[in-house]
């Protein structure tokens, strides 16, 4: 293919479509500069970025405390492998062990990789330390799940999409309906090592447990000496108002997966986060990655721990969560169905009858503010944590507009 010059917004979209992967279906809109919350495309159109990268982005594109870290970085060193030490790793995972409440942090990459690393710890677990029989560890996983999609997670899929034709699956995963204790306490037997849980499970359309859901799992985790690992790779680092979602009821996990925002949206960074009674059944060539820890992503990921540790932006979240409510609330009946919010995270039901999901968030670009939508009638709103109350607004406004105006045309 000969190259050509590209310059709008349907050149770039065609050439993508000649020769990228399928695997996506994304809004028209070509980003060629970002900014804060917001984003231009190719044509130079000014969009209001409200879904952050899946929570990728919590501090928004290109903060300059997150840019400075890896400029500094890149004048140094980019990548040593973990044949080495490194001068940016030890501190990294010190300050996020302690933002977390734990005592010790294995990096890794992507998100994925963090759930499937929690696996093999749990497991693991569950073989030196609970006593389990070889090669009979079972997990219980939440119905609606979305940890990834690896050839392992996607087995405990419930999704079709994600799960079919994948096959043949990786067994030892037992399945319960999201937010049922009693359901669990049933399903747990002498072989379960963890239960794998999202606090809120944001693929899903923002789906938030009954209170006192997370406090009965830990209690029942705890009891029957099973792993309560806590999937916050979506959830945590600020998006909820707190600094994990588990921290909303005040609850404690064994393990924690964390991403995206971890990375600041520079560079992917994963880690899992345990205490040493757990996290030591990992000894040295028990597991690895090339990239996982590397100077880079470690200086990275040590200034979005920095940016955390003073609490401001979970403070922030929390105190715009009472504003996000009453704005979509607002909407219910008038082309909305449903609402759900915690911090600066949101899934709006779209009434079908009126539009689908991927309808509305094409209406909010062509208005200027970027969403996802997911399983059909639902949208996700998760602007950046650093979104003031005025540009919240917006985004309210903007899909007040939206459904409004679809209403109408019926």
């Amino acid at each position: 293919m000969t190259e050509t010059a590209l310059t709008t917004n349907q050149s770039f979209i065609d050439l993508e479509d000649q020769v990228a992967a399928h695997n996506y279906s994304p809004l028209p809109v070509v980003v060629t500069e970002a900014e804060g919350i917001w984003v231009t495309d190719v044509e130079g159109n000014r969009y209001l970025d409200a879904l952050s990268g899946y929570s990728a982005l919590n501090f928004g594109h290109r903060h300059p405390d997150l840019v400075a870290a890896a400029k500094a970085q890149l004048d140094r060193s980019t990548l040593t492998s973990r044949a080495f030490h490194n001068d940016q790793l030890g501190p990294f995972c010190r300050d996020l062990a302690a933002l977390v409440g734990k005592e010790s942090v294995l990096p890794m990459n992507t998100g994925a990789e963090a759930v499937e690393t929690a696996l093999k710890i749990a497991r693991k677990w569950g073989y030196l330390v609970k006593g389990v029989p070889a090669d009979t560890a079972e997990v219980v996983v939440m119905s609606g799940n979305f940890h990834g999609r690896t050839t392992t997670i996607i087995s405990f899929s419930d999704d079709p999409e994600a799960h079919d034709h994948y096959g043949p699956y990786t067994p030892g995963f037992v399945t319960v309906p999201y937010g049922d204790l009693a359901a669990i306490e049933a399903a747990i037997t002498d072989h379960t090592v963890a239960v794998l849980v999202e606090p809120i499970q944001g693929e899903q359309g923002v789906q938030i447990p009954k209170e006192g859901f997370l406090p009965g799992l830990r209690e029942l985790c705890t009891e029957r000496n099973v792993l309560m690992v806590a999937d916050e790779i979506q959830s945590g680092l600020g998006r909820t108002g707190t600094t994990l979602a588990c921290g909303y009821e005040g609850v404690e996990a064994d393990m924690y997966t964390l991403g995206k925002a971890l990375g600041g949206g520079i560079i992917p960074v994963s880690a899992v986060a345990a205490d040493r009674k757990v996290m030591d059944v990992i000894t040295p060539g028990t597991h690895g990655s090339t990239f996982g820890g590397n100077p880079l992503a470690a200086a990275v990921g040590h200034a979005v721990v920095k940016l955390l540790a003073t609490g401001e932006h979970q403070a922030h979240a929390a105190e715009l969560e009472p504003y996000f409510r009453e704005q979509l609330e607002a909407l219910i009946g008038k082309g909305v169905v449903a609402v759900r919010v915690r911090g600066l995270w949101a899934g709006v039901d779209i009434d079908p009858d009126v539009m689908t999901g991927k309808a509305a968030c094409k209406a909010l670009a062509k208005k200027g503010v970027l969403a996802k939508d997911t399983h059909g009638s639902t949208i996700r709103l998760a602007p950046p944590l650093t979104i003031t109350k005025d540009e919240l607004t917006v985004v309210t406004d903007t899909l007040a507009e939206v459904v409004a105006e679809a209403a109408a045309a019926r």
